[in-house]
């Protein structure tokens, strides 16, 4: 009787489980057996693991083996448990130490000819081993990838043979190193955008404070022009932020090469997506749209086209910052702060207020239209701003001399008030403070407060909306570098709330 160990991980959300790959191998019937509550894609495992035992020369012994994944109550899914199975047998064959192969965390997928191919989840498990004590096996591919986890022993080997020989010292296999993405690609400028200067103040505001934002005019505006705009406006992801996002890009399976990028996410769904490619599910519960816009933009185009469940499961990760996903045996949670950007028409036609292309059915077409979406959701859009169509005459003027470096600036400005007011808290940025806190820092002047109140019984606003007024009058202040909200900055903020749409 033979029997080792090698460990590897089981993904719950973001979150790595620990999982013992015990094997053992007694005299009986020629079996091959995986057990601890796996799916097609592990038990398929037997199979690769066999062919690839045969291609390095080796035949798996004709006695009864037992693969265990512990805990057996804990789902194990994917294809990245082909290596640590296979490790696992060539230890339990006396081909491997024993005491060795316990150290290590191992997860990789094995083709048929013993070559290891990159999987999902690499960084996740690296920082898991990190925590454990323990090294990393993975897959060449990956290499780049887990070493962003920091000081561990890290063997990324290209194929079976290249790790059993590294092991044995036959081999010796470089160590990775972390790589950074190339960022290619012009980023679109602001200068580009003629006109809308209303619009502009209100992306450099949203930007400055990390506000969701709305904004609602006729076909060929510039809404989306100017939502495109908004990622070269924020400052990049600092080391915190871009390893978060790497995780939830790692377990997508959209880390490419292994290299982490500092630029933050730009998410634009197309307006038929589901619910779980906008918020995570599916049978492996896999991140949505809003994990992947983490630390960055989810900008939804042509927002009442949205299915209403579908938008209306935006509420939680909008104001939780993470998005739950429900199963019959688990909870997965992914993190979800991200900064939502939604453009819409007025009507279906989209004419609504023009009287040039006066819309036919108006008012109804109009409140219809914008009744696909419910009013909790646009409580909590921070920022509500018409972007009226651009006249010809302005179309022929020259560009505009503040581009985006200049309003990057401002807002990089902005944020650093903001890191230096926030250090040591869980709040980054204005729109994600709550509470006491959001008393502190963002109490209006008399003045203010007066104008304020006022407006909030003229306007009735929620308690939501009046809050996220503050939010955005402490962010308007930080633009103008005052330490307090002054009326000014009050009135400008109530300017940006949710206005009458249909006319």
């Amino acid at each position: 009787m033979a029997i080792a160990h090698v460990y590897t991980v089981a993904f719950q959300g973001i979150e790595a489980r620990e999982v013992d790959v015990q094997v053992h191998i007694a005299r009986g019937h020629p079996t091959f057996t995986i057990v601890g509550l796996a799916d097609k894609a592990v038990g398929e495992s037997r199979e690769r693991v066999h062919a690839a035992m045969s291609a390095i020369g080796l035949a798996l012994p004709p006695d009864r083996i037992i693969v265990n994944l512990a805990p057996a109550d804990l789902p194990k899914e994917g294809s990245h448990y082909d290596l640590p199975v296979a490790l696992a047998i060539l230890a339990a064959m006396g081909v491997l130490p024993v005491r060795e192969m316990a150290g290590y965390v191992a997860l990789g997928e094995l083709s048929l000819d013993a070559t290891l191919t990159p999987v999902a989840g690499v960084l996740p498990a690296a920082l898991a081993a990190s925590e454990a004590g323990r090294g990393l096996i993975c897959p060449a591919a990956s290499g780049s990838e887990a070493a962003w986890a920091g000081k561990i022993e890290i063997i990324a080997a290209p194929s079976l043979i290249a790790l059993v020989n590294h092991i044995k010292g036959a081999q010796v296999l470089r160590a990775p190193v972390p790589k950074l993405a190339e960022e290619t690609g012009v980023i679109p400028d602001l200068k580009d955008v003629k006109g809308q200067e209303t619009a502009k103040r209100a992306l450099e505001i949203a930007a400055a404070g990390g506000h969701n934002m709305l904004m609602i005019g006729p076909p060929g505006a510039g809404k989306s022009m100017l939502a495109s705009r908004l990622p070269g406006l924020l400052p990049p992801l600092d080391a915190r932020e871009a390893l978060e996002i790497s995780m939830i890009q790692s377990l997508a399976g959209e880390l490419r090469d292994g290299a982490i990028s500092r630029r933050r996410p730009f998410r634009a769904p197309h307006h038929s997506a589901s619910m779980p490619a906008l918020v995570g599910g599916g049978v492996r519960v896999k991140p949505g749209e809003v994990s992947l816009a983490h630390n960055g933009v989810l900008f939804l185009d042509e927002l009442p086209e949205f299915q209403r469940g579908v938008l209306d499961s935006l509420r939680q990760p909008v104001e939780s910052g993470e998005a739950v996903v429900a199963r019959a045996n688990a909870h997965v949670r992914y993190p979800a702060r991200f900064q939502l950007v939604a453009a819409m028409n007025p009507c279906r036609c989209g004419y609504l207020a023009d009287a040039a292309q006066a819309c036919g059915r108006a008012p109804k077409c109009g409140a219809d239209y914008q009744g696909r979406l419910s009013g909790p959701l646009l409580d909590r859009i921070d920022i509500h701003v018409e972007v009226a169509s651009v006249s010809a005459q302005d179309l022929a003027l020259p560009p505009p001399a503040e581009g985006t470096a200049a309003v990057a600036e401002r807002v990089a400005q902005a944020r650093d008030i903001q890191r230096r007011r926030y250090e040591g808290l869980s709040p980054r940025t204005n729109a994600e403070v709550e509470g006491e806190l959001l008393d502190q820092v963002a109490t209006p002047e008399p003045a203010g407060a007066k104008l304020l109140t006022e407006a909030a019984s003229a306007m009735r606003l929620t308690a939501r909306g009046y809050h996220r007024v503050l939010k955005v009058a402490r962010t308007i202040a930080d633009l103008a570098g005052c330490a307090t909200v002054a009326r000014i900055h009050v009135a400008e903020a109530l300017s940006y709330r949710r206005v009458v749409y249909v006319r």
